[in-house]
C-alpha cells in the first residue's frame, strides 16, 4: 500500500490511497451490531501504514504488533470461514472450541486501534497539540495498563519520536493541504470509533470471555 505522497493521487491524501476505510465497514443493526470480518481486518491493515508515514523505525513495533493481531484473527477465518463471516460469530465459535487465539488477537487489535483513534482524535480537538502529546496521552488511556513493563519502553519510545504536527500533515497529503486531510480524518474517526465502540462492547461481555 502506498505511504509516501509520490503515490498519491492527484490532489489527494493518504486516505484516498486506503484499500478499505472504517467508514465504509458496514454494522449490521439488524444482527447484533454485527461486523463483518473480512471488511474490518482489510480497513485495519490499511490503517497499519499510517505507521509508516510517522517516519520512525520506533513505530515498527506499533505496526508489527497490529498486524500479528490481525495475523491471529484472520487464521482462525480462514480455518473456520462458515462460523467466521462476522467478528461476533469468529469469537464466539472459536471459544467454542476451548481455544482464544483469534479473539485474544482481536481483544489486543482493538486496544491498538483505539490508542490509534485516541491520539487522532486528541490531536483533532486540541489544536495546540503536538503529536507526541496525543500519542503520549493516548498510550497511557488505552494501552498502557495492559503492557508489562518490558513493553512499556518499547510503546514509550515510539510516543517520543512522533514527527511535528506539521510535518506529519505535510506528509499526508500530496499537495500539503492540511484542511482537506483533517476533514477525511474526521469521518474517518468517525467510523473507527463507532467500530470500536461495539466491539468494546461485545469483547467486555460474557459471550468473549474466555
Amino acid at each position: 500500500m502506498a505511504t509516501t505522497k509520490d503515490a498519491f493521487p492527484p490532489g489527494g491524501t493518504w486516505f484516498d490511497t486506503l484499500p478499505k476505510s472504517f467508514a465504509d465497514v458496514p454494522i449490521d443493526t439488524s444482527n447484533d451490531n454485527a461486523i463483518p470480518t473480512s471488511d474490518f481486518l482489510e480497513a485495519s491493515e490499511s490503517l497499519t501504514t499510517l505507521f509508516d508515514l510517522l517516519g520512525s523505525i520506533a513505530f515498527t513495533p506499533v505496526k508489527s504488533d497490529m498486524l500479528g493481531n490481525i495475523k491471529k484473527v484472520r487464521d482462525r477465518q480462514l480455518a473456520a470461514p462458515d462460523v467466521s463471516s462476522t467478528l461476533q460469530s469468529l469469537v464466539v465459535n472459536e471459544l467454542k472450541t476451548k481455544k482464544h487465539t483469534a479473539t485474544e488477537g482481536l481483544l489486543w487489535l482493538v486496544r491498538g486501534l483505539d490508542f490509534t483513534a485516541t491520539a487522532l482524535r486528541h490531536n483533532q480537538t486540541d489544536a495546540s497539540a503536538e503529536l507526541s502529546t496525543s500519542f503520549r496521552t493516548a498510550y497511557g488511556s488505552t494501552l498502557k495498563p495492559h503492557h508489562s513493563f518490558m513493553v512499556k519502553p518499547i510503546f514509550s519510545a515510539a510516543m517520543s519520536a512522533t514527527p511535528y504536527k506539521k510535518d506529519f500533515y505535510a506528509k499526508m497529503s500530496k499537495e500539503e493541504d492540511e484542511g482537506k486531510v483533517r476533514e477525511q480524518m474526521g469521518r474517518w474517526l468517525d467510523g473507527l470509533e463507532e467500530k470500536l465502540k461495539v466491539l468494546g462492547q461485545f469483547m467486555a461481555s460474557k459471550q468473549a470471555q474466555w
